[in-house]
């Protein structure tokens, strides 16, 4: 019997400050676990463990030893495994209590006692799929289409913000703050800054978009639920900024707890051949520092917010597609409160 977490008796309103279950979430970069490390996270009100075994693979463990409940992430690093600093456990990527070397035999060997997440490597983060049911298989994943088509050349931007989740997405999901908050961007500075909006349908979420204005700016973003929840937009980009089309942003939100976010931003363009190899050079040479300077805007601004912001607001047109997320999440927080309830 696997050792569960608190997710099993949870509110909406808990399910909703802390993040959504039974989907995919991304954790963090994956080159924050080295060969031989072992790193800690805290995801979604939780803290994990994450390591690579000898085959390179990265397993994830809740952070607690099942005899004594010593954080794992100070134990030592043994290739397959983790030996528990405080009595030397050894739990494997499993969950399953491999040896105390205490009491051989002891009958706490074999068995799994450690909740262990399915995670996947792509686009240079790793994903974890955060279950209701420890023991259920995870759900398909389809990912972001720029991360998997190889005609396109991606970056990943990781940081982590003092802010609810639900205000790093909902600012994605949001337009109109480009021709303000961003309207000293080198690529946010045009358009206009009044506009009429609509949601666009799709088999796998919605379009929020300008219906006045397309190619200038921030004019549309598409929200997806393919497994995990992600967005992605395009940016149309001047000629002074090298080859290739539009600059896209594939952006996700994982809660760190109800007050903080990991956010990942995959910045990227289609280009192939040597127009690739120009591309990447430009970025990092001239466009990352400035990609930055306008996630720190960002940034600055929802910190500023207070949390419970979004409790006293008067919304207009422009905001249906914050309306819509919110619909959205409360409406899955409710149904899987309920179903850890029964």
């Amino acid at each position: 019997m696997v050792n569960r977490l608190r997710t099993a008796s949870m509110t909406a309103d808990e399910i909703f400050a802390t993040g959504m279950r039974d989907q995919w979430h991304a954790v963090c970069p994956s080159d924050f676990v080295e060969r031989g490390g072992i790193k800690k996270v805290r995801r979604l009100g939780e803290d994990w463990v994450l390591y690579r075994g000898s085959d390179g693979d990265v397993r994830m463990l809740a952070d607690r030893c099942p005899h004594r409940g010593a954080p794992l992430s100070q134990g030592v690093h043994l290739g397959d495994r983790i030996a528990c600093k405080y009595h030397g456990v050894e739990v494997d990527g499993t969950g399953t209590v491999a040896k105390v070397p205490g009491m051989p035999g002891c009958n706490l060997e074999g068995k799994r006692l450690v909740t262990s997440l399915p995670v996947r490597e792509v686009g240079g983060a790793i994903l974890a799929w955060f279950g209701t049911d420890p023991d259920a298989e995870p759900g398909p994943l389809e990912l972001p289409d720029p991360l998997v088509d190889e005609n396109v050349s991606a970056f990943l931007c990781y940081a982590e913000w003092e802010a609810p989740w639900r205000f790093a997405l909902e600012n994605l999901l949001d337009p109109m703050h480009g021709a303000f908050l961003h309207h000293e961007s080198h690529s946010m500075f045009g358009g206009e800054t009044t506009a009429r909006f609509r949601i666009r349908e799709t088999d796998r979420g919605f379009f929020f978009e300008k219906t006045d204005q397309r190619g200038v700016n921030f004019d549309w973003v598409e929200y997806c639920r393919t497994g995990a929840d992600w967005v992605d937009l395009e940016i149309p980009y001047p000629a002074t900024a090298g080859p290739g089309g539009s600059f896209g942003i594939v952006g996700m939100g994982t809660p760190i707890d109800a007050e903080t976010t990991a956010v990942f931003f995959w910045r990227y363009r289609r280009v192939e051949g040597w127009e690739r190899d120009v591309w990447r050079f430009l970025y990092r040479t001239v466009l990352e520092e400035r990609h930055w300077e306008v996630l720190e805007q960002d940034r600055v601004m929802l910190e500023a917010m207070a949390p419970d912001a979004d409790q006293a607001e008067n919304l207009y047109q422009h905001d249906l597609g914050v309306m819509r997320l919110r619909r959205l999440y409360r409406g899955r927080a409710e149904e899987l409160a309920k179903q850890m309830a029964g």
